[in-house]
């Protein structure tokens, strides 16, 4: 009797380290699971939108796709500026986050949780997220921070990473 419990305790302790080590190496889709889920509202004649998409699906934000051909009054139900003003549109958590975003500022922005309304890049600098060219160098762009009352740099980059 006594064996059986050992070999039950060695089995119960084996089995414990196991499920100890796939959850330490498993962790990077856990943080994956714990971003919020994000709707983008886009055009659906618009290509680079599509690109932008698969960036932050690929950082790990589970997204939601909303096709609608005038984003106009969306944007302003929103407050972004006019002088902000990108090709898409998507909601995250309570902030709203304009045009070719990098993925890795967005997360920022939610851990951070500054009083804004949310981020944006405006226009659609060549290199930023989903607007990659071949053969082009990419651009130098400011990531902005906007509010009611203004507006800041939340970050530079230069294609895909900060600089």
């Amino acid at each position: 009797m006594t064996i059986e419990l050992d070999a039950t305790r060695r089995a119960l302790m084996i089995g414990a380290a196991q499920a100890v080590v796939t959850l330490v190496l498993s962790r990077p889709s856990w943080a994956a699971e714990a971003l919020p889920k994000m709707t983008v509202t886009r055009d659906p004649n618009c290509g680079c939108c599509g690109g932008w998409i698969t960036h932050v699906k690929s950082a790990g934000f589970p997204v939601e796709v909303v096709e609608a051909p005038d984003l106009a009054p969306l944007k302003a139900r929103l407050g972004v500026p006019e002088t902000l003003i990108s090709c898409h549109t998507a909601e995250v958590d309570g902030y709203v986050v304009e045009g070719h975003v990098p993925a890795d500022a967005v997360e920022r922005l939610l851990i951070e949780r500054p009083q804004a309304t949310g981020l944006a890049v405006a226009g659609m600098p060549v290199g930023s997220p989903g607007m990659e060219v071949r053969g082009v160098p990419p651009e130098t762009y400011e990531v902005v921070l906007f509010a009611p009352g203004g507006q800041r740099i939340f970050a530079r980059y230069r294609g895909p990473q900060a600089v």
